[in-house]
Formats: structure tokens, C-alpha cells, sequence
């Protein structure tokens, strides 16, 4: 699958200061989510940026928390390390606030206004 390239994972994510168990089990989670859009491509060799948005039912997480363990999920996946990581931007937003349908990315759309936690992560190539 070329670039862009996105996938949603329900609930929390979890913080890199989470215990090392906890950020096992998340990192599985990540990578079987990502796994299933990804399909059998070979990681992207190029530079990349990546758009990390948290949905919150109930925020506890620090924004910049979140983004490490997402990204050692995807290594060796979607691309084959992070260093590749050259533009990041990550944000966190309570799902129960409306916002409009054709702001968010549509595999979204289902969750707004929902009780449920959702993390999208969007991965492109990066500019030049």
C-alpha cells in the first residue's frame, strides 16, 4: 500500500511512561491495527510525517506522551524505522464535541459524538 496511509485503533492509547507491560500490550494493539490496513507491503523507505489525533472520552494523557510507543508499533511496518520520522504532529480532542462531518478523515465519522476513545494515526511522505 503506497503513501498516505491511515488506520484507527479504538480506545486510550498508552502514555510512553506507562509501565513496560502496559506498553507491550498497546504496541501489539498498534501494530495488529495498523497490520490490517497495511496488508503485506514492504515499510516505507523514505521520509516520512506522521498525524496522531486522540479522541478522548476522559482525558489523563500528556499530547506529548503519546506519539513514542505509536511509532515503535510501526516500525518495521510501515516503514523501517523511526528515524524516517521527520514531521510529527500529534493532537488530542474531546470526541463529544461536535465538529463537522467533513472536517474529520472518514474513518472517524462513526465515532463523534460517541462514548468511545479513538486514536487516528495518518502517515504520508514528507515534504521536501
Amino acid at each position: 500500500m503506497a503513501l498516505p496511509f491511515e488506520f484507527v485503533i479504538e480506545g486510550p492509547p498508552v502514555s510512553q511512561r506507562a509501565s513496560s507491560r502496559s506498553r507491550q500490550r498497546w504496541r501489539q494493539d498498534v501494530e495488529s491495527a495498523a497490520s490490517r490496513q497495511w496488508r503485506s507491503d514492504p515499510p516505507e523507505t523514505g521520509s516520512v510525517e506522521v498525524s496522531i489525533s486522540y479522541y478522548f472520552v476522559e482525558d489523563t494523557l500528556d499530547v506529548d506522551n503519546i506519539p513514542k510507543p505509536i511509532l515503535d508499533a510501526l516500525n518495521g511496518l510501515v516503514f523501517l524505522d523511526d528515524q524516517q520520522v521527520t514531521d510529527l504532529c500529534c493532537h488530542k480532542r474531546d470526541v463529544k464535541i461536535s465538529r463537522r462531518i467533513s472536517d474529520l478523515p472518514l474513518p472517524l465519522v462513526r465515532y463523534v459524538g460517541g462514548a468511545t476513545s479513538v486514536l487516528h494515526v495518518s502517515i504520508a511522505q514528507a515534504p521536501d
